[in-house]
């Protein structure tokens, strides 16, 4: 599993370091939980995760309040020298100079927010995820198609960057050409983004790179999106049998998560970029409740009952 600097939680949450002497760039988080050690300050500590962010909210406050300073000092002891990678302190608390020296001496980052506990927890836990999930890279081109993330593969030299190129042109949005990374946030959704290096950029043969947010503006790439989609290019094969009506959905699989794919055959002279649109367009309908396939097959099979009825 990767991991994430506590300095780039800092940066990220807006947090007030009070130990800036302590190296923040060296410590790793490798949990996308965080804990309250509420129960850990009364002294349980069977089941502690010490990998994860600990967090001091108002009632952690307000029950360290009412011990003793000998009481206190034996609680910070116990809680910072379990190799925890760091405490936040919520509501602006200022915490005590005995805490700070005990922390100083462990290594323990403390840090400070202005946010409420809930709010606090729920943006650090929201951040860790993403940044935290299993992730893959594959080769391929995620496009936003009217709010729907369209991840179209092949092989190489097929024709997804030129595809993309037209949808950008008719109004949609590029995430990332030819590397995809692929994070698994939970187990419904995939998001993709683009690599740093590469990220605005695509590939064309025979022109070379172009830089998409340069030449048609910041509302033309998103740097991150949901996969909703698969479009997988093949070349054309008379001897297979395409889904024509569309009855089944078909599937390929990303990290343990299914994606709805379609296989679309490339032969000259269809349009891939009004194929693709009309693709996500009819995913819309169906999450909405509305199915093409199904209504024709409802008509034909209602006008055949019509049918055998009038015969008799």
């Amino acid at each position: 599993m990767t991991g994430i600097r506590v300095s780039t939680l800092i940066d990220k949450m807006k947090l007030n370091n009070l130990l800036p002497t302590i190296h923040t760039d060296e410590i790793i988080l490798r949990h996308p939980d965080i804990n309250r050690p509420a129960l850990q300050l009364t002294g349980y500590y069977d089941h502690f995760d010490h990998e994860r962010v600990q967090i001091i909210g108002y009632v952690e406050q307000e029950y360290l309040g009412q011990l003793t300073e000998e009481q206190r000092v034996e609680c910070y002891e116990k809680l910072l020298s379990k190799n925890i990678p760091c405490l936040i302190f919520s509501r602006s608390y200022q915490p005590e100079q005995s805490l700070l020296d005990i922390a100083d001496r462990y290594g323990v980052p403390i840090l400070s927010s202005d946010k409420t506990t809930t709010n606090l927890m729920a943006e650090i836990i929201r951040w860790l995820q993403v940044q935290l999930a299993p992730t893959i890279s594959i080769h391929g081109v995620l496009v936003d198609v009217y709010g729907e993330g369209v991840l179209i593969t092949g092989e190489s030299g097929i024709g997804k960057s030129e595809a993309a190129l037209e949808l950008i042109r008719r109004g949609h949005r590029l995430v990332s050409d030819d590397v995809v990374e692929i994070r698994k946030v939970s187990d419904d959704t995939l998001v993709g983004s683009a690599p740093d290096i590469t990220r605005h950029f695509i590939e064309l043969r025979g022109i070379g790179i172009i830089d998409v947010k340069a030449l048609f503006g910041v509302g033309s790439v998103k740097n991150t999106q949901s996969i909703d989609m698969v479009i997988q290019l093949e070349d054309w094969n008379r001897e297979r049998e395409y889904d024509r009506l569309g009855l089944e959905d078909q599937y390929t699989e990303y990290l343990g998560n299914r994606v709805i794919c379609h296989s679309i055959p490339i032969r000259p002279g269809r349009n891939l970029a009004v194929i693709i649109e009309s693709a996500a367009i009819n995913y819309r309908q169906k999450k909405m409740g509305y199915n093409a396939a199904q209504e024709l097959y409802k008509r034909v099979e209602y006008n055949m009952k019509k049918g055998a009825v009038d015969i008799i």
